[in-house]
């Protein structure tokens, strides 16, 4: 599966968790991704740079829309010259196939 085609899905309580097989897989179309805990939650983070703090809040702006449209939104940390992103799925306190499809097309607004 191309994740940057896909579309996120409303998610239940009950949705699967992504496998181990599946991470392994989306990880590998993310290569500037990594899984990180906090408190013992698994996120899809990256670090984007950028020349200033204009060019970093308007990314943060693309990034915020793209979620809005997906229905899936990620904790997002704007400072001088970089913006933090990290998805995850709250109500499965852990990664869904949505977090790498946000993960991949948070990729392509930074390209």
């Amino acid at each position: 599966m191309d994740l940057r085609q896909g579309q996120c899905e409303a998610c239940r309580k009950n949705a699967p968790r992504a496998t181990p097989e599946e991470r392994s897989l989306w990880i590998q179309q993310l290569p500037h991704w990594s899984v990180a805990q906090e408190q013992g939650v698994d996120h899809l983070v990256r670090v984007f740079t950028f020349a200033n703090f204009t060019q970093a809040l308007e990314f943060t702006l693309r990034v915020g829309r793209m979620a809005d449209q997906q229905g899936h939104h990620p904790a997002i940390l704007t400072e001088w010259g970089k913006v933090t992103v990290r998805w995850w799925t709250h109500i499965l306190a852990g990664l869904h196939r949505n977090d790498y499809i946000c993960a991949a097309k948070t990729e392509l607004l930074y390209e």
